[in-house]
């Protein structure tokens, strides 16, 4: 019986929570950025939230850097922390119509997207925290060079995620990355330690798999050295790309450009199109390039409070 009130009591907070972001999301984008820059300085300034895992990561991953420059990645990337919860608040409360009109995502290479996903049984994208990971669900919704339509159905898209500690923070997220999804009541998200079974059941049919890749391995994935990432020796998990050998999936890299504020450039970038001709070191090996080349180019636009190195 107590479990049961415990339950209704963490469900009410979610939705008093979701019901908040709903009715603070519908105000323009620009105030929401103006309350993240406000965000951001308390971050930094006041709380220095995670402060020197930010500076221990931005150190070492650039060793070439003198400080002023190490300086300057480390305010701007609290400037786009910042504008990452002003967008995900956003985009709460948005719907695919709104996101297109907003323009704040545009997918510059949907041909060879439509190429891949239509020639292969499915496709796994491997994503990263990069650019703005919470926006992930509404990728239909975002605006494509020459209006090309991406071929993926709403349907057909599974996002692969790791079930947060707190239950309500798991609720709210969850609910508001499927924000903009078009079909009610329907969430395109799977918890990871389900993704096996439902690969397996839907091996007939043609899917698109997106998975956070660019954490620290869990516990139970086990430690797979990878090499070096960012001038350190780094782990992996392979759970995601050995389904993808397993069921001969095409893989493809999400790169998240932020080009200034309000404006991300998207680019799946391919990595192969028959994942079982190659093993998971390799795809993950190639992963990790391109990641690092990503974040050399823009480097305030990785997630550098993660405790990516353990």
């Amino acid at each position: 019986m107590d479990g049961c009130i415990l339950l209704s009591m963490k469900k009410l907070l979610a939705n008093i929570i979701r019901g908040c972001i709903v009715i603070v999301g519908k105000l323009p984008l620009k105030f929401h950025y103006f309350m993240g820059d406000i965000l951001s300085w308390i971050a930094e300034k006041l709380l220095r939230y995670r402060s020197d895992v930010v500076w221990i990561n931005i150190s070492r991953s650039f060793p070439e850097m003198k400080y002023k420059e190490l300086k300057k990645v480390y305010k701007d990337f609290y400037r786009h922390l910042g504008e990452i919860v002003a967008e995900a608040i956003w985009f709460g409360a948005s719907d695919y119509r709104r996101l297109h009109k907003q323009g704040l995502v545009e997918v510059m290479n949907p041909e060879e997207i439509n190429d891949y996903f239509l020639s292969t049984p499915s496709m796994t994208v491997l994503s990263t925290h990069c650019g703005n990971w919470e926006l992930m669900g509404g990728f239909l919704g975002y605006r494509t060079a020459g209006d090309v339509k991406v071929a993926i159905q709403e349907e057909q898209i599974t996002v692969v995620y790791k079930k947060l500690s707190s239950e309500v923070s798991d609720d709210v997220f969850k609910r508001n990355r499927a924000a903009a999804l078009e079909i009610v009541g329907t969430s395109c998200e799977l918890e990871s330690s389900n993704v096996l079974r439902f690969a397996m059941k839907h091996k007939d049919e043609r899917r698109v798999y997106i998975y956070p890749t660019d954490q620290a391995p869990y516990k139970k994935a086990g430690k797979h050295p990878i090499g070096e990432f960012m001038h350190q020796e780094t782990n992996a998990m392979l759970g995601s790309v050995g389904i993808s050998c397993k069921f001969a999936h095409s893989v493809m890299y999400m790169k998240m450009k932020h080009v200034r504020r309000g404006k991300y450039e998207m680019t799946l970038v391919p990595i192969c199109r028959d994942a079982s001709q190659m093993t998971p070191e390799e795809i993950m090996r190639r992963y990790y390039d391109l990641l690092q080349e990503e974040i050399n180019e823009t480097p305030h636009n990785w997630l550098w409070t993660h405790k990516r190195w353990k």
